[in-house]
């Protein structure tokens, strides 16, 4: 059965939940959850496309200007999305690793960061911009991850069971429609489909792709909705608005997806044994945004470039990505996530 909220029983939830998750999270700083798992894009992605050939990497500053470890391969001034959930969900800073970076050490135990910039549902989504991990190739990578976690804990039961405990966040599909479907001079899906039957094949195509990562054990799943795409810079500059602030033909689009990954995740609740997962609607906390207001115009930062002294005031970053502050924005609705993580994790037991 779906797992639904009202507002009502979100009200309670939080007052319940919240004061808990501030015991554990600020005071112990132990998280409620042993791992966490991240598959999507650019806006999750800590560092996975550094080594790869592609025009999709950011491992120079002024990106990271903001960040303590500096230039990482975060497409932000600062901390990205995948810092600020492994934050709220009580994990040390900076983790999980990057796949990239990962070890046959223990600390792929505490998850794996598999996100990957230009990359999609589709694999030939953002091709156009070199290398990219597709979410297939972000699969098959955890399923390697899984088969060490297998050796590290000795038998496929216990990790079985250490899987099912950990937390798997899924970003993906801006790139299927800012790297395709609107890209109409290099790839022929906005000829192929309606946008209503783009979204249909897209969710279809995401539901196989999640049934393999309930295959390698996960049972606990926050699916991210898709933001505001037509309010990005590039796009607002690329395809103008008509007097209004976004692109909204690239929004009505965008819509029907989410509108079916809410719809899937019903089905995943009703179809999969012992799985629980939630959707995060980032388009709606992002209806606010102003596409005006960004740090660096070009689509990437120039390497070693100049940058704005006040990027505090700032939503976007790049022509694409959100800036430290605009990722901190969204803590309202990451910290309904971890009330219900936390509620899901107390009714399993697990």
């Amino acid at each position: 059965m779906a797992f639904e909220l009202t507002k009502t029983f979100w009200g309670f939830l939080t007052l319940l939940l919240v004061s808990n998750l501030q015991y554990y999270y600020l005071v112990e700083g132990v998280s409620q959850v042993p791992c966490l798992f991240i598959f999507g894009d650019s806006l999750l992605d800590t560092g996975n496309n550094n080594l790869l050939l592609t025009l999709s990497k950011v491992n120079y500053l002024p990106y990271g200007i903001d960040f303590p470890r500096g230039p990482t391969g975060r497409f932000s001034n600062g901390p990205n999305y995948a810092d600020v959930v492994a934050e709220l969900l009580g994990f040390e800073k900076y983790l999980p690793v990057p796949f990239a970076s990962a070890t046959s050490g223990t600390d792929i135990l505490k998850g794996v960061n598999y996100a990957s910039g230009s990359s999609g549902i589709r694999d030939e989504s953002g091709y156009t911009e070199g290398a990219r991990i597709s979410l297939n190739l972000e699969l098959l990578n955890h399923k390697i991850i899984v088969a060490r976690i297998v050796q590290i804990l000795g038998n496929k039961e216990l990790a079985a069971q250490h899987l099912s405990k950990c937390v798997y966040l899924v970003g993906i599909g801006s790139n299927d429609y800012a790297n395709n479907y609107f890209l109409r001079q290099f790839y022929p899906t906005s000829r192929l489909f309606t946008p209503e039957r783009y979204s249909i094949v897209l969710i279809q195509q995401l539901r196989l792709q999640l049934q393999t990562l309930y295959n390698l054990g996960a049972r606990k799943l926050a699916l991210s909705g898709l933001s505001l795409i037509g309010c990005t810079p590039y796009e607002v500059a690329t395809y103008g608005t008509n007097g209004g602030p976004c692109v909204d033909n690239i929004n009505i689009a965008v819509q029907l997806f989410n509108t079916r990954l809410r719809s899937l995740v019903d089905d995943l609740n009703a179809n999969f044994s012992n799985f629980k997962s939630i959707y995060i609607n980032n388009y709606e906390i992002q209806s606010s945004t102003n596409a005006s207001s960004v740090v660096i115009r070009q689509v990437r930062c120039i390497p070693f470039g100049n940058t704005s002294a006040n990027r505090n005031e700032y939503v976007f970053w790049d022509a694409f990505h959100p800036t430290e502050v605009a990722s901190v924005r969204l803590q309202v609705e990451h910290t309904k996530l971890c009330c219900l993580l936390t509620l899901i994790h107390m009714i399993s037991g697990s």
